[in-house]
């Protein structure tokens, strides 16, 4: 029998608490940057509400990889693109979706750190107890003992295609697929759902 991941299916409502009490602790410490780096690709979204509710027009990517499977750790996080863009004197935010190991934002504030930034703070939406790293701002907190495999708005379907492809030769439909999602993930999405995303990995199969 395969083994599951528990999971948090989160929503645009949670993302946009998360960035707004963010952002209220940026505005709190009169320290507002003046470049974001988003981690691509999780980080990409949060930073760019971020960006819009501080007044910020610039905005950098850094593409970081850690994980491969969902749920499924590959190895050690590493950039696959660096910074191109001079950010010398800048005063740097650097934005990520969560800190689960918390290897890829520490390895990305480390690369930003050596491009020499006037100052250079971290964000993340979600942080997990056990991570190595802590931002310097956290949407919220998840206690180390309560680790769930989050599932966030903009991964909906590639982390769906992946798990219904896992438990489909034990649920052998759409309807079996869903009843596992439920019963061993906590994952609570509609049939119709489970059916697109099974479709969508025979086909990239």
């Amino acid at each position: 029998m395969a083994e599951y991941p528990r999971c948090r299916l989160t929503s645009w409502a949670d993302l946009e608490r998360w960035v707004e009490r963010i952002a209220k602790e940026i505005r709190a410490k009169d320290q507002v940057p003046d470049t974001f780096v988003a981690l691509t690709r999780g980080g990409w979204v949060p930073a760019r509400l971020l960006a819009d509710r501080l007044g910020v027009k610039r905005l950098l990517a850094l593409r970081a990889q850690h994980w491969g499977l969902t749920a499924t750790p590959t190895g050690d996080a590493e950039l696959a693109d660096r910074l191109t863009t001079p950010i010398e004197g800048s005063t740097v935010l650097v934005v990520d979706d969560i800190t689960d190991t918390g290897d890829s934002l520490r390895l990305a504030v480390r690369h930003v750190e050596e491009l020499h930034p006037r100052s250079l703070e971290s964000a993340a939406c979600l942080h997990i107890g056990h991570s190595k790293f802590r931002p310097t701002y956290i949407g919220e907190e998840i206690p180390r003992d309560a680790w769930v495999w989050v599932v966030f708005p903009w991964n909906y379907w590639e982390d769906l295609r992946s798990l219904a492809s896992k438990a489909l030769p034990e649920g052998h439909d759409a309807a079996g697929v869903r009843g596992i999602l439920a019963d061993r993930c906590g994952l609570n999405v509609p049939e119709a759902d489970v059916a697109r995303a099974l479709a969508e990995a025979g086909r990239a199969a």
